[in-house]
This record gives C-alpha cells, structure tokens and sequence, in this order.
C-alpha cells in the first residue's frame, strides 16, 4: 500500500500571529497555514481569504475583535481554494467577492476541491461539519475595482495568472500595503497544482512595481518592508520556475512523471526542503508541471481518485 500524503498526518496545531503591517491593517498567520488579511476602513472591515471552516475563521474574529469592533462587511478571496474560501460563513458579511474567473473555478470544480483538499490535508478542516456548502460571491469583477470603507480605498486587481488562472490581489493606496493571497509565499511552498508556471513570474513582476511598504502573503511570516517584500517575490519566483524548468525538460524528452518528480527533487530539495507544506506541494506541483510542458493549457481538475492515481505514479 502506498504511503499517505505528506500533509494527511499533519496535526499539529501551529502558533498564531496577528501582527499590524500597516496602519488598520492585520496579517492572521500561523507558522506556514493559510494566511488572512484584514482591512479596517473608516466603517467596516474587509476579510481577505476566509479559512476552510467556521470554526477556524471565528479565530480570525476573534483577533479582529482584540482590535475593532466595527462590522465586518466585506470578504475578499482571492482565489477559489477549499482552504481559503469555506469559511466565508463565519464573518457575516454583506458582501463576498471575488474574481468573475474565481467564480467560474468554484463552478466547474469547487466541489472536486473541497473534497480533494479534505483528503490530503485533514487538520486544516477543523470543524468541517460546520460548512454550509460551496462558498459563492455575491459580486464579482473582471480585472479591477474599488471599494471604499469610509475614506480608506482598497483597489481590487487581478494582476496576471500565477497560483490559479483567477488570483486578485487588494492594495491598500494610504499605506502603499498589499494582500497578494499565494501569488506570493514566504518561507512556505507554492502550492502549484492549479498554476500557470509561465505567466507566474511576471505576474510577481507586476506587484513588484507597486514598490510596496508591505505584503501579506498567502502563507509565510507578513512581510514588512521593501527588503522583505523583495525577498519574497524574489524567493517565490525562484521556487516556481525551479519547479518548472527540470519537470518541462524531462517531459519534453519523453520522460516520466516519476522521472519528473526525481528531477524537481534534485534542484529544489537543496533550496526549498526546509519551506512549509515543500512535501505536501511537491505532487502536485510535478503534476502540473509536467502537463503544462505538454501544452495542457488549462490545469487538470484534481479529484480524490486523479490524487491516489497521481501518488501511486509517483512511488518507488
């Protein structure tokens, strides 16, 4: 019988940090876990990224609640992950947005990554009984929009496809702060199943631009200042492409996954062995890579059974 997934006997708890990154604005992370940002306007708050379950989102609340007691009125999500939107339900917003392509994802496979997700990463699913069902908008936009809290603005952007094809990003202009989701990670793996290996990088270039005083990144340590904000755009993008460029060369010469997967190992394992999540992405991250190489242009849906399909490949 093959071994478990990296991630499936994982059930330590980790430290939480709520840590201030710029004026009103909070970074919830914990040791490598899904991160969540938090805006507070002049009369309300925005959430962005939800967690995967009430129970752990009502950890965010409480955080929230140590600092403000303004209504929370608005959750962001990034993108359409399991672990980062199912949570929605806890914060009793008025508003729930995402991307018009995270939608269309939540569509045609929400479901299959709920499931999925569930099976290879178990802890962070506390309280799963509790979700009420796939999470969905209540608005969406294409490529950009803006919401004021009162007097504060939070600019909404999709930037370029990176981790999935529908990733957004909120800038904060009076702080010059930005919530990237897992288009950028800090001392954390990218989780690159649903990715786009070749748009990536410039993605992370166009954040780069903003010339930011802080980042709150998917996973990983919230980044305050320009040096580490650098290092971490930096750091992602060389873990994305040296992820890519020795799975591409092995399937473009009409090699394996598992010969794949020995080649990722052999150039990241020395970098990266160290990062949060590094063998629970590994996977999947060769997976995608590996189809991407071949021309497959838009990400296969991970199912419970492509995941054990996918494994057993990889055994040996």
């Amino acid at each position: 019988m093959a071994k478990q997934f990296a991630s499936a006997g994982d059930m330590a708890d980790k430290k939480i940090s709520f840590t201030e990154i710029g004026k009103d604005l909070w970074a919830f992370t914990a040791e490598g876990d899904p991160n969540t940002g938090v805006i507070i306007g002049d009369d309300s708050v925005m959430v962005v990224d939800a967690q995967a379950t009430p129970r752990l989102a009502n950890m965010v609340v409480e955080k929230i609640r140590t600092v403000t007691d303004k209504p929370i009125k608005y959750v962001l999500l990034t993108h359409y992950h399991a672990v980062r939107v199912l949570g929605a339900s806890a914060y009793g917003a008025d508003e729930i947005i995402m991307s018009e392509t995270a939608r269309s994802m939540v569509v045609e496979r929400g479901q299959e990554d709920w499931d999925s997700e569930f099976g290879r990463f178990p802890r962070l699913f506390q309280g799963h009984e509790s979700i009420p069902g796939l999470t969905w908008p209540t608005m969406t936009f294409a490529d950009r929009m803006t919401v004021y809290m009162g007097k504060r603005r939070v600019d909404l952007m999709f930037l370029g496809r990176g981790h999935t094809a529908g990733d957004i990003v909120a800038h904060v202009p009076d702080a010059n702060v930005m919530f990237t989701g897992d288009l950028v990670e800090y001392h954390s793996a990218c989780y690159c199943g649903d990715a786009h290996f070749a748009d990536w990088p410039d993605t992370l270039e166009e954040i780069r631009d903003f010339d930011l005083d802080a980042i709150a990144p998917g996973r990983g340590d919230a980044l305050v200042g320009s040096k580490m904000v650098n290092a971490a755009l930096d750091t992602t993008s060389d873990f994305v492409m040296s992820t890519y460029k020795p799975v591409a060369r092995v399937a473009q010469g009409g090699g394996s996954l598992k010969e794949a997967w020995d080649a990722c190992r052999a150039a990241c394992d020395p970098k990266f062995a160290d990062f949060a999540i590094y063998e629970h992405c590994l996977p999947f991250n060769v997976a995608r890579a590996y189809d991407e190489a071949l021309g497959v242009e838009t990400p296969r849906i991970w199912t419970a059974e492509r995941d054990r399909e996918m494994w057993e490949k990889l055994q040996g």
